[in-house]
């Protein structure tokens, strides 16, 4: 498919299992193309018996920056065209700050952002040349808010948050559109992509005063959303999913209020004529 006929070409990262399965499944329904990737590929045999050719199921660990420019190359010569690139691959390393080790963090920071961002730098010239195309970062949350005892996650999801941001500035020229989804608690079983780091006893209270329980959401309400999204003409730089956004405007709210109650200090900090006004 080398024309655009109107049906969409995705590249979902990380389809295998949760959101991304969520979302292909969604868009092969419809009638679209879907390359999908994820280290354990058999678990998209049932869509691949019922979709067949819509489908291309490929291996792939994001952290492997050459596996990636590879996978990209393959999907790119099996659908023609990008149209929709969705970065979804990623684990969450739960652990207090102070108990993380050097491995833990690096192979966080590894799969959640370097391996994003390994795939958008595999896709750019692809859409460059179409000057089309929407790049859906899948942050979190916690990407946008934080809790004790997952820093690390929130660390690699706030970076993505900022890359993404840089980068919609740098493309839109290309009529390339970028947007971080923001779900919040969904019955996926992330937690079973969870690694634990080992414990300190010095934080158990932490913890204990933290063991907080969620409702978790329905994940298939969402393939609705992304559709609507990725079909919009102008999509928005974020889109939370869920129930989480009063929450998540109530900590904008708060960081504003604290912003404005220092802006004298941080005015005078400024120095000249600007901080005695």
């Amino acid at each position: 498919m080398t024309a655009h006929d109107g049906t969409k070409t995705w590249l979902i990262t990380g389809a295998t299992n949760g959101l991304g399965r969520v979302w292909a499944r969604a868009a092969l329904e419809r009638g679209d193309r879907v390359v999908a990737t994820g280290r354990r590929i058999e678990r998209l045999d049932d869509l691949v018996a019922v979709h067949g050719d819509a489908l291309l199921p490929l291996r792939l660990d994001v952290a492997d920056r050459q596996a990636v420019l590879e996978a990209v190359a393959t999907a790119h010569e099996h659908l023609g065209r990008l149209d929709v690139v969705v970065n979804g691959a990623g684990y969450g390393q739960w652990g207090m700050v102070e108990e993380l080790t050097e491995r833990e963090l690096r192979e966080q920071l590894e799969t959640n952002v370097l391996g994003t961002v390994w795939v958008t730098q595999a896709v750019l010239p692809i859409l460059r040349r179409q000057r089309s195309g929407h790049v859906v970062q899948v942050t979190s949350e916690g990407g946008v808010r934080a809790y004790p005892g997952i820093g690390a996650y929130h660390a690699s999801k706030w970076a993505v948050e900022g890359l993404s941001e840089s980068l919609a500035q740098e493309v839109a020229g290309f009529g390339i559109h970028v947007t971080c989804v923001e779900p919040g608690p969904y019955d996926t079983g992330f937690s079973g992509a969870i690694r634990r780091s080992a414990p300190m006893p010095e934080y158990d209270a932490v913890r204990a005063a933290d063991a907080s329980t969620f409702s978790l959401g329905d994940p298939t309400a969402t393939a609705a959303a992304v559709l609507r999204l990725v079909d919009a003409e102008r999509p928005p730089r974020r889109l939370v999913l869920g129930d989480v956004v009063p929450a998540i405007v109530g900590i904008h709210e708060e960081r504003i209020a604290t912003w404005r109650a220092w802006e004298d200090v941080s005015l005078a900090a400024f120095g000249g004529e600007r901080a005695k006004a």
